[in-house]
């Protein structure tokens, strides 16, 4: 079962898609309007229907339910349920794949990939995912060392890349995706320059690396960050942040392109 049904409950309401996220996705696919879009993981179905918004057809793959019913109905997004490592789809049956931050949840990263590799014809996969070892250790980590022992769990970027070219048998690529300050989108690290929002329980509850955390490290992290900002000790200590509009946290878009 995946573990959205239980945690997503509210996911739809603080992941909202980001547009400039959405604008990267169309510039690396390089398709023409009218071009189907298999979206692996949708979850909610918020780029789904983003997609679909800029005139592509999706395909849009969930396992959740939980997820699934949140999504808004669309008439250019088709809804599957099913899982990355067993698509419901056809052979060559999608001109382009996308991913968005969901590869750490998939069971068998070969089988996924192997997978993309099938349904698609001669078009480009995209990931958006992150690599903790490329990333500044920013003040989140000392409020929630959690996260970042979690995502020291996820492999590697060059041993990812390794892994997609060999079951894809295409040339990847990875791009660096600085965080903007703004992101309407709250993933993990997306509120960098907003410390006030992961004292929001909706916030953290659409964060998987939150939702399946020891709620005893996340109280004893809640309660230093509220008390730091109360006394404005987070300000002291972290306060340069504020200068800056974006920041490289280790996140990368993968693009995977046949030569041709």
């Amino acid at each position: 079962m995946s573990i959205y049904n239980s945690i997503g409950q509210q996911y739809s309401k603080t992941r909202v898609p980001d547009i400039r996220i959405v604008n990267t996705l169309i510039d690396l696919l390089n398709l023409p309007k009218g071009s189907i879009i298999a979206d692996i993981g949708a979850g909610a179905g918020g780029y789904s229907i983003e997609l679909a918004n800029q005139g592509f057809l999706v395909n849009a793959i969930e396992p959740s339910v939980v997820m699934q019913k949140q999504a808004v109905k669309h008439p250019q997004v088709k809804w599957f349920s099913g899982y990355a490592e067993n698509l419901p789809l056809t052979d060559k049956s999608v001109d382009g794949v996308v991913s968005i931050l969901t590869i750490h949840h998939f069971s068998n990263l070969e089988k996924a990939f192997q997978e993309m590799h099938r349904v698609i014809r001669d078009g480009t996969i995209i990931l958006l995912t992150f690599d903790i070892r490329l990333a500044q250790k920013i003040w989140i980590y000392d409020y929630f060392p959690f996260l970042w022992e979690d995502c020291l769990r996820f492999l590697p970027l060059n041993e990812l890349i390794n892994l997609i070219q060999k079951n894809t048998t295409r040339r990847v690529e990875a791009i660096p995706f600085l965080l903007p300050h703004d992101l309407s989108d709250l993933f993990a690290a997306a509120a960098w320059k907003r410390p006030e929002m992961y004292l929001n329980p909706e916030v953290r509850a659409g964060i998987s690396s939150f939702a399946l955390a020891n709620q005893d490290l996340i109280e004893q992290g809640l309660q230093l960050l509220t008390a730091d900002l109360n006394s404005g000790e987070w300000m002291k200590k972290y306060g340069d942040i504020h200068n800056l509009t974006e920041i490289d946290i280790g996140y990368r878009f993968i693009r995977a392109t046949l030569d041709n």
